[in-house]
């Protein structure tokens, strides 16, 4: 069952995943794979495992270690940029077009 220390697994997972970023993994990716570590360790390590409650509390370590608002930001400014990068192109065929 979950104890209130096994909180102290949200550091121990942001550090792993700290560890991937400086192997090279993209930053798209570090809330997926804190994710994955968090279900790792709530399946194995915290409800001894128990699949299904193993995935919630691990899903919920690792939303907690990669910071919900902060995987989410990074996927919708990766979006917002390249939709940015294709109305610049259209405009620049658009102004080459009217030449």
């Amino acid at each position: 069952m979950f104890e209130m220390y096994d909180i102290l697994i949200i550091p121990l997972i942001i550090g792993l995943v700290e560890a991937f970023k400086i192997a090279g993994v993209s930053k798209r990716f570090l809330p997926l794979i804190a994710i994955g570590i968090g279900n790792v360790i709530g399946i194995v390590y915290v409800t001894e495992l128990d699949l299904k409650q193993g995935i919630l509390v691990g899903t919920i370590l690792g939303l907690s270690a990669s910071g919900l608002y902060s995987g989410t930001k990074n996927t919708i400014e990766k979006k917002e940029s390249k939709r940015l990068k294709l109305e610049k192109d259209v405009r620049e065929i658009i102004r080459k077009l009217c030449e």
